[in-house]
This record gives C-alpha cells, structure tokens and sequence, in this order.
C-alpha cells in the first residue's frame, strides 16, 4: 500500500486524540545524524508521547491514514535509521518523554526502563543498588536504552556480557497495528513459542515501537583491573587475548585494540587527551578485567608473561580510577578525533576472530592500491568486530575523495565477504546499509525477512526504507 504524507487533516485527527503537546514541529536535531550523510526532510513533525497508550494511539492512526513512522531514540545511530531523507513525510516519534526507571531488583538483578531512559542513567540506578547494568558505549551519556535494543548495540564489554540482546529478558512494544503487547516479562526461561522479543531487538524499528524493557543487571566486581600494553602486531595482540583467556577466563571484559593513527588523530584533534606514552606505539591493547580478587595482580602476572613469550613489548597497569579513566579517555576519544578529521568512508565490521591479522595485513594493502589514504584499524577484538575507517592523506579534505568513496567500501566489504565475516558487526543497517544487505546478505535470509516484514507491517509504516528497501 502506498504511503501518504503527513496532511493537516491527519495533524488536526492526531492533535484531537492526543494532548496537545504531544505533536510539534520538528527541531533540526530530528532531521540529522551524526555523520551528516543524511538529513531529514524539512517542514516534518514530531510526535513526543507520554506513555505507551499514547505511542499505541499514534501507531494506530498512523496505519489507518497511512502515514509512516520514523522512531527516534537518542539520535546517535550512525546508519541513518533515525532519517528519512526522501519518500512521503513521515512522522517521527520521539521516545524521550518514556524516561523512566520503573524498578529496580537487586535480589532478581532486573531492572526495568521505559524506551527513552538514557543508558547512563540506567547504569546509574543499577549501580545505586550495588549493581551494574553491563552495556557501555561511547554514546552512553546521551544514546537511549530503546534505541540500543532495536540496533542490538554492542560495545566495549561484550566480551564478557554479550550485546544488548543478551541484556534483556523481556519487551513491551507497541506493533504496527497499534496494539500493545506485553511482554514485559523477567522470566529468564519461558519457551511458550516464537521469541517476538528477539524479532523486535535489531529489527531498527521495522516491525515494532519498543516502550520499555525487563532488563539484566550482574554484580560488580570486586575488583576492578585496566592495563595499556604495547604489542608488536595484530597477531600478537590477538595471542594475548588466548593466554589471558587461559589465565582469567571470563573475567575479561574488555580487550581493545588500537592501532597508532587512532591516538595520532586525538593528539592532532583533542591535544589535551593525555597520551600514556612518550611515543605513541604501532599496536597497543587496552584489557579490562573485572575479578572477586585482586586484578591488578592478574594483569601484572600477564603483562609478565606477555613480556617472556614475546607479545607485550610495554605496558602500563592502572594504580587508581584516575589513571583507569585516562586510558579509556583515550580509547573513547577516537571517535570523536575521527569525526574532526573526517572519513573518506567508515566501516564497522567483523570476522572470525582468527582471520582479524590477515584481514587487516591485507586491507591495508588494497586500500594503498586505491591512493594516499590513511587507515585507522581499532575496535573490539575480543569479539572480532573492527572499526576500519579510512582518511585522507593529511592535509587534504575528505571532499577530495569523494570519487573514491564507493571503491573504498567496495573492497572493504568484499574483503570481509571473503572471510565470511559482516558487513555491520553492531551498528545496524539503517538506510546507508540497505545496498550491501542486498548485495551480500543470504538470499533465503532476505526472503525470510520480506516475509516478516510483510506479516507483521503489511501497510509498510513502521520506518519506510530502513534495513528492508520500501
């Protein structure tokens, strides 16, 4: 069924069913992402409802004029989920009045968040009862929990606690037919059929409206460890991770790893971004461990052992939170450096774990085939997902490699096929993506997927063009 775009009759439908602050012209934030590729259309508006009967309300209009819906969450999304640049004007549906805590239980470790909590309030009130809520990413302070769940969002401990799918237990959503479905369950087994929590987080959007969510918590570690250690190659930081898997076992919650143009870039672009080492190294890893003992000990024993089998050539344990937040300032830095310097072209990607040196030995090579580039190769390597982004030579804009950009995606994204690896390891597909899903994606899969879609949205509102061409 065909789209229509948002009319004054349907406004004045939706202002007589709702509060009246509920529906207003949309500020400029609604219609940008933060990489700037897509922006919204002007003149659009913008939905803020209260609760979740009145998302249910919203949805449900919006399928019978019909008119689409974009949902927006914190607006850090960097796939372009969040913006619908062309087709009829769709409505967005801001979730950031749904922002409260509801419960908190420590004894059952669950905590439950309405949609548009921000993730480091959530982290607050877990730690408020001694708890932690695992998620940690770089957005943290201003990315919403809703729209974590409907990208699976990963981030910087899923080595130890998994994604954000592996963080919750249950769902209440609002589905494309504006009926509310509760499943706001804290069960941690209920096999009573198809997992429509599962279908709904990193569906982006496209089959649902998450309102809230049973979320799970851990304990704290008593001890807290972070280490920065030089090593002399991919391959070296990739045995590291072997030995201390061996020596710690699932205690680790962090292995990142870093290669020199990334602290290059923040030392160019943040110059008070302390730097840990009078020169900045090739490789470096930054490890976190989190232990009922004494981790700082557990990571001096294996930068010692390290050391004798020769995969650390320097490092530096953290003796207090000071030092601790230093080298993390660093690691969460990059981005930002990245952004003032300006990619020709990103990529968020993973493969096996085994293949990450091979991968990056090669990438480099195929990306010199192409021109003066510069490649800054960091991420999580603990689950083998990279974010391999590539630069202009310096000096030069990135403007001037616009003509390369597609190329520069091409063989990155070729090179992972290769591997059998993915395009997208946790930032979704959004609409920048749609393309290589199509191209790279498993066509039974896809199939599968225009099934559901077609099931659940048969009149096709629920973010018009995001993962699934409209």
């Amino acid at each position: 069924m065909k789209l229509n775009a948002i009319s004054k009759s349907f406004l004045t439908t939706l202002r007589n069913a709702l509060s009246d602050d509920i529906i207003r012209p949309a500020d400029p934030r609604y219609l940008e992402e933060p990489r700037g590729r897509y922006v919204g259309q002007d003149g659009g508006m913008v939905a803020l409802p209260r609760t979740v009967q009145d998302v249910a309300r919203i949805v449900k209009l919006c399928a019978q004029a019909p008119v689409g819906i974009v949902p927006y969450g914190g607006g850090t999304g960097l796939v372009g989920g969040q913006v619908m640049p062309e087709g009829p004007m769709p409505l967005i549906l801001s979730l950031e009045r749904l922002n409260a805590v509801r419960d908190v239980d420590p004894l059952e470790n669950v905590l439950v968040a309405e949609a548009g909590t921000i993730l480091a309030d959530i982290q607050a009130a877990a730690e408020a009862k001694d708890r932690m809520f695992a998620l940690s990413l770089a957005a943290e302070g201003s990315c919403q929990i809703g729209g974590n769940l409907a990208t699976n969002a990963g981030g910087v401990n899923v080595l130890r606690y998994g994604n954000t799918r592996d963080l919750c237990l249950g769902l209440e959503a609002v589905l494309p037919n504006g009926e509310i479905w509760n499943g706001l369950t804290r069960l941690r087994k209920d096999n009573t059929g198809y997992d429509l929590r599962n279908l709904l987080i990193g569906a982006e959007g496209t089959l649902g409206i998450i309102t809230a969510a049973a979320l799970k918590l851990a304990p704290r570690p008593a001890s807290l460890g972070t280490a920065l250690m030089v090593v002399p190659s991919p391959q070296a930081a990739l045995d590291l991770l072997s030995l201390a898997r061996t020596r710690v076992g699932d205690a680790i919650s962090a292995f990142e790893l870093m290669h020199r143009q990334g602290p290059e870039f923040v030392a160019e672009t943040l110059p008070d971004i302390r730097q840990p080492f009078p020169e900045i190294p090739e490789w470096m890893v930054l490890i976190e461990l989190g232990l009922n003992q004494d981790a700082d000990a557990a990571l001096s024993d294996l930068f010692e052992l390290g050391m004798e089998q020769g995969l650390v050539e320097d490092g530096l344990v953290a003796q207090n939170t000071g030092q601790r937040t230093e080298f993390w300032s660093l690691r969460e830095h990059i981005p930002v450096a990245n952004k003032r310097i300006g990619s020709v072209c990103s990529h968020d990607i993973s493969v096996p774990l085994g293949a990450v040196p091979d991968f990056i030995a090669r990438g480099g090579e195929k990306i010199a085939e192409l021109g003066d580039l510069r490649v800054n190769c960091f991420g999580h390597l603990g689950d083998g997902n990279l974010h391999y982004n590539v630069f202009p030579a310096r000096g030069r804009d990135r403007s001037d490699y616009d003509p390369l950009r597609d190329d520069v995606k091409r063989v990155v994204h070729d090179l992972v096929q290769e591997y059998n690896g993915s395009f997208s390891a946790e930032h979704g597909v959004g609409r920048m993506k749609v393309p290589d899903l199509e191209k790279y994606g498993d066509p039974v899969k896809l199939a599968a997927m225009r099934a559901i879609k077609s099931a659940l949205d048969p009149v096709g509102i629920m973010n018009p063009g995001a993962v699934l061409r409209a």
